[in-house]
């Protein structure tokens, strides 16, 4: 496997945690909001990668992140009975955001530990090439 296809697997992974972390960014900016209506209720995001084969004739070209799409939770929203909140229906319910604060603090957690790792293998990879061009110069 080449450098280049080192780096643009490892960059590749890294733009798809990049999206992560600002889908749990965003969720968790939301996790508090409220709604008079379940069709206007906020519902929690996840993005759908895949991995995508660079070249299906060369076995060593290896695979990229491919961010597919960013989809709603289908999880119904919590009603709750509050009719003195100022966005409460007419029957007194708020539809409260389908977000849980502590499952998108660990997602996010696991997304900055993927992007690092990518990082350190990037940094790895650099580090090998420059030795290699430091073997070169010596002989």
């Amino acid at each position: 496997m080449s450098f280049s296809s080192i780096y643009d697997i490892a960059g590749s992974a890294m733009t798809a945690q990049s999206v992560r972390l600002n889908t749990v960014a965003s969720n968790i900016a939301n996790a508090d909001v409220v709604s008079g209506s379940e069709r206007d209720g906020y519902r929690a995001k996840r993005p759908v990668f895949s991995s995508v084969m660079v070249d299906m004739n060369d076995p060593n070209a290896g695979t990229r992140v491919r961010i597919d799409d960013v989809i709603e939770s289908d999880e119904p929203l919590r009603r709750r009975y509050e009719p003195n909140h100022p966005e409460a229906n007419k029957q007194g319910y708020v539809f409260h955001s389908t977000v849980n604060v502590v499952e998108e603090m660990a997602d996010m957690m696991a997304a900055s530990r993927s992007f690092e790792t990518n990082v350190d293998v990037m940094s790895r990879a650099r580090s090998m090439q420059q030795s290699i061009l430091r073997l070169g110069q010596t002989s």
